[in-house]
């Protein structure tokens, strides 16, 4: 069942990149997410309404949730399928690994949990490797997009895991994480309902297959189902193990960013997607456990 639960997770999250690629281009991005967490928060809300576990946050919890809103279910997204507008799907996704080392910073600086010496390294080769990314298609007058391109991935990505450290802090209050959830999608909609209305953007969602295959796949696998089975795997094997599914679903999003969207790396960019990949897989390989030695004393 576990192994079943990973592959789950990897390739829907690996197919998620390619998925809001297929609505690049039909409507502006705001509205994309707007109807994407539109769908997202009916089917959740309703799944939790039906088994009885719809709650009401709390006036003390309530600004926290909807601080994960903007990060988690609407800034951070909006920045992502900006993104694509500039890159191929693939690569968006590689920079998105990163946050598994920002994670392990942002405990550092906000919870005071000093990470390992190799997240620190593997952070190192993030680092290193996105500049690599950069000098490699810095070439000709694709210099601005890939630039504009990977600065947005980024922003996305940190601001991915700022909502991860206050998901951590929600843990803190007597509220539910599915009920957590699904306050911070409702904010991060509201959100990007007002910003569609300042952009002077029409709610209307373009009628073609295409827009709403993507939009369907990003609703009930995307951020339903991805979700609730990452809740699972984390429930049964830990937190730290679950995480190497974000290392994992960037190698499906880079195969079908190669077949669907005939994306072309040069050796300095593959170079430097290599390293980004192996910094995640270095920042979160389990340490082998040293023995301790039990000294019995001679009575």
């Amino acid at each position: 069942m576990n192994a079943l639960l990973f592959l789950a997770v990897v390739l829907i999250w690996g197919l998620s990149w390619f998925a809001i690629h297929l609505q690049m281009g039909a409507a502006p991005v705001d509205v994309a997410i707007f109807w994407r967490f539109v769908v997202s928060v009916l089917m959740l809300g309703g799944w939790l309404a039906l088994t009885g576990r719809l709650r009401r946050p709390s006036r003390e919890v309530a600004p926290w949730p909807a601080g994960m809103g903007a990060c988690l279910f609407s800034c951070n997204f909006l920045a992502f399928y900006s993104s694509e507008m500039f890159l191929p799907s693939g690569i968006v996704s590689v920079v998105f690994s990163m946050s598994t080392v920002l994670n392990a910073l942002g405990l550092w600086l906000f919870f005071r949990q000093r990470p390992d010496v190799r997240v620190l390294g593997g952070g190192l080769l993030g680092v290193c490797g996105v500049a690599m990314l950069l000098g490699g298609g810095l070439g000709g007058g694709a210099a601005a997009a890939m630039l504009a391109g990977v600065g947005l991935a980024l922003l996305g990505t940190v601001l991915f895991s700022l909502g991860n450290m206050i998901s951590r802090r929600i843990g803190r209050f007597d509220m539910d994480l599915p009920n957590a959830v699904l306050c911070s999608m409702a904010f991060g909609m509201f959100v990007m309902g007002v910003n569609v209305l300042t952009q002077g953007h029409s709610f209307m969602p373009p009628l073609t297959l295409r827009w709403l295959s993507g939009l369907l796949y990003l609703s009930v696998f995307g951020s339903v189902a991805g979700f609730l089975f990452y809740l699972m795997l984390v429930r049964r094997i830990g937190a730290d193990r679950a995480a190497y599914t974000t290392i994992l679903s960037p190698v499906i999003a880079l195969a079908v960013s190669a077949i669907f969207e005939g994306a072309h790396w040069s050796g300095l960019m593959l170079a430097g997607l290599v390293l980004i990949l192996c910094g995640n897989v270095l920042a979160f390989a389990r340490r082998r456990a040293v023995p301790r030695v039990v000294e019995v004393e001679q009575g």
